[in-house]
């Protein structure tokens, strides 16, 4: 019988693990990397501005493996570009096994598949680069180019390893492999049956009953919100980091990203690097 875990990271409340977008394409490529290291199969995943979700194929030592594999390579990432030091060592991580029988697998794809959706960051689970989201049933044209038409220096420069990645991979438009090059799509698709029951999984998550209302706007990504903070402590007060400014300050450049980008207290606080308990002392205290 095969085995299947969804594996998930704490949420960081503080603090994001992706700061823009070469940080989710070195993260993308990075699962690639894992995948073929551990050999563990990948069904589906996401990759979240505060967390990551995965469903494998295997055990939870596998799971365990994969995972830990990954917190490796992106923390080492991390460290050489932002210099902070074992950033994702203690980052928690919950493992829980899901089955086909009793449709604990198909609900947990979707349930990954929908956190985007979820966030309000997308309408649609199929319009979400950071993972798997355009893998299935997709009637998107995915374009790429195998690896093997890439000199090694220049898979080196795009990828960050030196890794021999199998040569057939699909190096997508956006600087990542794409995850249809090793990802279990054909095992999900056929898991499904038809892009119609997939779509009811979707529809039916747990995430999906998460949704807001469809009438409003999607919400600015982590990485876009966090490029205008910054924009705005330089505009506003000539400092060279939000953390370098006074409280009053502070609370001035949170309240025109609440009012700018209608932020919510949690997006805030992962953005600033304080609890959102404080957020909210603080914005109540200077208003």
């Amino acid at each position: 019988m095969l085995n299947f875990i969804l594996v998930t990271t704490k949420h960081l409340k503080s603090g994001v693990l992706f700061h823009d977008e070469d940080d989710y394409r070195a993260a993308m490529n990075i699962v690639a990397i894992c995948a073929f290291v551990t050999g563990v199969r990948v069904i589906s995943f996401i990759l979240m501005s505060n967390h990551v979700h995965f469903v494998l194929m295997g055990s939870e030592a596998e799971g365990r493996v994969f995972i830990d594999k990954f917190k490796t390579l992106y923390g080492k990432y991390y460290f050489l570009k932002y210099g902070v030091h074992e950033y994702l060592r203690h980052l928690a991580v919950d493992f829980r096994e899901v089955r086909i029988e009793d449709e604990s697998l198909p609900r947990s794809i979707a349930y990954v598949q929908m956190n985007c959706v979820a966030a309000n960051l997308v309408p649609s689970a199929f319009l979400y680069p950071w993972g798997t989201g355009q893998s299935f049933f997709s009637a998107l044209p995915l374009i790429g180019q195998r690896l093997h038409n890439f000199s090694r220096r220049k898979q080196y420069r795009i990828l960050r390893t030196r890794m021999d990645l199998p040569q057939d991979y699909l190096l997508g438009e956006s600087g990542y492999i794409l995850p249809l090059s090793y990802v279990e799509v054909q095992f999900v698709e056929q898991l499904f049956g038809s892009p119609s029951r997939y779509s009811y999984f979707l529809n039916t998550s747990s995430k999906a009953k998460l949704r807001l209302d469809k009438s409003r706007a999607p919400s600015f990504p982590d990485h876009i919100a966090k490029g205008v903070l910054d924009c705005l402590v330089l505009s506003l007060f000539r400092a060279p980091s939000f953390s370098s400014l006074s409280s009053v300050d502070k609370v001035e450049v949170l309240r025109q990203l609440q009012r700018r980008l209608n932020l919510e207290s949690k997006q805030l606080s992962r953005l600033s690097g304080i609890r959102e308990e404080e957020i909210v002392q603080m914005l109540d205290t200077f208003s």
